[in-house]
């Protein structure tokens, strides 16, 4: 961690990252690094570097003999934990376990929380990314570096990645690259691609795909194909579903969003349209899919989306049968001029 970081970060040292057995609840504990290592100035130029993925480097320099840490932030671990609470109430039926037992969910948090909250930071500097004026700043130089990298090396360490992971890390890189293109042509109003679009909604939850694959490792299971099949079907609903609660923020704060790209492509007319047909293709694929399933599985998933959906306060999505489409913003710059104003007026009267 750069020494000047005035910024709390986490690494997970080498010592086994497996869960302890049920016999013996207290070996092996994953411990946390909240202090930064000293080091001389002499031994900050030797070769072989350990650095933060968060240190400060021009983009292209080379990494040939330098060790990247994987290092998390501690707000991104207080981000990251609605994911996991939605990812072990919406998956912990595929694995056998209960919620309800604090064993079942903390003899794996530990590992799934670090590499939610990893991820997400590299979300984060790719959002930054988008907002910038230039698409650039001093922190974004990660997204050229291979940013999931320190990830595959921490688990490889640990005896923990597989192939199937690493295609989702490489999925995800690909998203973040689809996310930047797609916004840029967005903003100078340069034609979007559907196929584009549609790949990124759907590549957007690669982070649940590799949480679930992860899991099985930990576990020592092998994967389950129909379920895997069943839940990315399910993941590409629910994130169109988050996209459209999430509408207007994201108008604000320019991120990707799948509706801003339909009226981008079609129009704010006939956006709503475009993409209720794309929705339907999805539920029939949706309902098709679950009828593979284990019948009281089937059930029980059900119920863990109404109740993830009753926790989050949204009310639109698969999981309850219903789709709310908000109205479209046709002039995006007018209606973050208009917020902007609001707010500059309820920060004078108060």
């Amino acid at each position: 961690m750069a020494a000047s970081s005035s910024h709390l970060f986490f690494a997970l040292p080498s010592s086994r990252l497996h869960s302890p057995s049920p016999a013996a609840p207290n070996r092996n504990r994953v411990r946390v690094l909240a202090k930064p290592v000293k080091t001389s100035s002499a031994e900050f130029q030797k070769s072989n570097v350990k650095r933060s993925v968060m240190d400060i480097v021009h983009p292209h320099t080379s990494q040939k003999h330098q060790d990247v840490v994987a290092m998390i932030g501690l707000d991104a671990m207080k981000r990251a934990n609605s994911t996991l609470e939605d990812f072990f109430r919406s998956y912990s039926l595929f694995h056998g376990l209960d919620i309800n037992e604090a064993q079942s969910i903390f003899r794996y948090l530990p590992v799934l929380s670090f590499i939610e909250s990893y991820i997400y930071q590299i979300d984060v500097l790719n959002e930054k990314m988008i907002a910038s004026i230039d698409g650039w700043t001093v922190e974004s130089r990660v997204l050229f570096e291979d940013p999931l990298k320190p990830l595959e090396d921490l688990l490889e360490r640990e005896g923990l990645l597989t192939q199937r992971i690493q295609q989702e890390f490489k999925l995800g890189e690909e998203y973040w690259a689809l996310e930047r293109k797609i916004c840029h042509a967005h903003s100078n109003k340069d034609k979007i691609c559907l196929e584009d679009v549609m790949r990124a909604i759907h590549l957007k939850s690669f982070d649940y795909r590799v949480l679930n694959l992860l899991l099985y490792k930990l576990r020592g299971e092998r994967v389950n194909e129909l379920h895997m099949d069943f839940s990315s079907v399910s993941e590409f609903l629910v994130e169109i579903a988050d996209d459209l609660f999430d509408y207007e923020d994201d108008v604000l704060e320019n991120n990707f969003n799948v509706l801003r790209m339909f009226v981008g492509m079609f129009g704010a007319s006939n956006a709503p349209t475009e993409l209720a047909k794309q929705i339907s293709k999805l539920e029939e694929k949706y309902e098709e899919k679950k009828k593979s399933l284990d019948p009281h599985l089937s059930s029980k998933y059900q119920r863990s989306c109404e109740e993830s959906t009753k926790a989050g306060g949204k009310i639109s999505g698969n999981s309850v049968g219903t789709w709310n489409i908000p109205a479209v913003i046709s002039d995006e710059e007018a209606y973050r001029a208009a917020a902007q104003l609001s707010l500059s007026i309820i920060v004078r009267l108060l």
